[in-house]
C-alpha cells in the first residue's frame, strides 16, 4: 500500500459530515479529537477522512493551515497498519482541540495514539 493520501480518501460529502457529527463516536487523545461513523459508501477505499482546526482557537488562516498540514501528514504516515485491520468503512473527521500550535513529532505521536485507541474500540 502506497503512503498517499488521495483525494477519493477525503471525506468531502456535506451529508456524511453532517451524519457524521450528529450521529458519531468521539476518542480524545489531548490534542487531538477522532469523531467516526461505521458507514458505507461506494468507492473501495475503507476509511474517509477530514480534518479541521477551530477558528476560534486559532484566528489567523496560516495557523490553522500548518495544523491541517501537519494532521494530514500525520494522518498519511499511520493509516497503513490502520487498513490492514479494519474491514468496514468508516468515516472519520480529525480535529485539533488544542489552543497552542505543536510541532511535527508531537501531532504524529499524538496521532499513533489516537488510531491504536480507535482499533481498541473498534475491536470490542
Amino acid at each position: 500500500m502506497r503512503l498517499t493520501f488521495n483525494k477519493s480518501e477525503r471525506l468531502k460529502s456535506k451529508k456524511l459530515i453532517d451524519t457524521l457529527f450528529n450521529e458519531g463516536k468521539a476518542i480524545k487523545v489531548f490534542p487531538l479529537k477522532l469523531i467516526y461513523l461505521e458507514t458505507s459508501y461506494d468507492s473501495s477505499i475503507p476509511i474517509k477522512t477530514g480534518v479541521s482546526v477551530s477558528k476560534r482557537n486559532f484566528k489567523k488562516a496560516v495557523d490553522r493551515n500548518r495544523l491541517k498540514r501537519l494532521l494530514r501528514e500525520a494522518y498519511r504516515l499511520n493509516k497503513v497498519e490502520l487498513f490492514n485491520k479494519i474491514t468496514t468503512q468508516y468515516a472519520f473527521m480529525i480535529l485539533y482541540i488544542g489552543k497552542d500550535g505543536t510541532d511535527f513529532e508531537t501531532v504524529n505521536h499524538k496521532m499513533k495514539q489516537l488510531l491504536n485507541t480507535f482499533l481498541e474500540a473498534v475491536s470490542e
